[in-house]
């Protein structure tokens, strides 16, 4: 693991903090399906909130909403107390939330370090006469974008891979391009959808190193991961989602016990597990 750090990234993840996202009532329906119903929750700075639920539950929809990408029917998201009202996705990424995909999306032909320059762009000032006159403040941004993005590449622990293209990188090295990328955006909320999938054990022991590194560096983060254990000894909270709706809210060891969530996962009918 590289020893580079945030230098940018602001907050403090510890002792008690105020919340830095708050989730009131989000409902959302594409015709007659309900995707999410009575969502609410609040994520506090410096934590590592989890996000879990079985397939469908509305995880995806849920951070799709979060990030503009779909806007919600009902609800209102306040992120550092400010109201995120119709903003659209790059609106929402000047304010400080950067996000990563269940599917990766990366740009396969080109290198790893341009992947990270192209998500830095989002704090560039240089407007479209600057790129075509390419004056020196230009250039000189230009250079600042490209060493921020080596710095990246090496706080995510890829840096002898910078000059490679995307496409051939492993999927694990994929996954951390795609988190340096994000956090190339300066985010102070980090959303991470499955960052652990397809990864072997190995590797998501050294992605729990690398989010713990990000977390301390000051930036949150909301989870959503399929592998239970790994949320559970990573997240400081978690939130089940269930039909959409949430179900359980609180520490892992109590989650892990909670019988609504032991039902959502394994099916077992609520009479019967009041029966036993």
């Amino acid at each position: 693991m590289s020893d580079a750090t945030l230098a940018a990234a602001p907050g403090n993840a510890s002792g008690a903090s105020p919340a830095i996202l708050e989730v009131e009532g989000i409902a959302k329906r594409f015709g007659g399906l309900v995707a999410l119903s009575e969502v609410s929750f609040s994520i506090r700075k410096g934590e590592i909130y989890g996000l879990i639920g079985p397939n469908g539950a509305g995880k995806t929809t849920l951070f799709n909403v979060l990030t503009g990408i779909y806007r919600q029917d009902e609800g209102r998201i306040r992120f550092e107390g400010g109201l995120l009202e119709n903003a659209t996705p790059d609106r929402i990424a000047r304010l400080g939330i950067a996000r990563t995909f269940q599917n990766i999306r990366l740009f396969g032909n080109l290198s790893a370090l341009e992947n990270v320059m192209i998500g830095r762009h989002v704090r560039t000032r240089a407007g479209v006469f600057g790129a075509i006159l390419r004056d020196p403040r230009t250039r000189a941004e230009e250079r600042d974008i490209e060493r921020r993005a080596r710095d990246l590449l090496e706080y995510v622990g890829i840096a002898a891979r910078g000059n490679e293209l995307a496409k051939h990188l492993s999927y694990g090295d994929q996954r951390r391009l795609e988190i340096a990328r994000a956090l190339a955006t300066e985010p102070r909320l980090l959303a991470l959808d499955e960052p652990a999938a397809g990864m072997n054990a190995t590797e998501k022991v050294e992605l729990r190193r690398l989010l713990e590194s990000i977390r301390k560096d000051g930036v949150t983060l909301l989870i959503i991961e399929h592998d239970v254990r790994l949320v559970m000894g990573l997240c400081d909270r978690v939130l089940v989602l269930d039909y959409g709706r949430n179900i359980a809210e609180g520490l892992p060891r109590d989650i892990q016990k909670d019988p609504k969530v032991i039902e959502a996962y394994l099916g077992a009918p609520r009479e019967a597990a009041r029966a036993q």
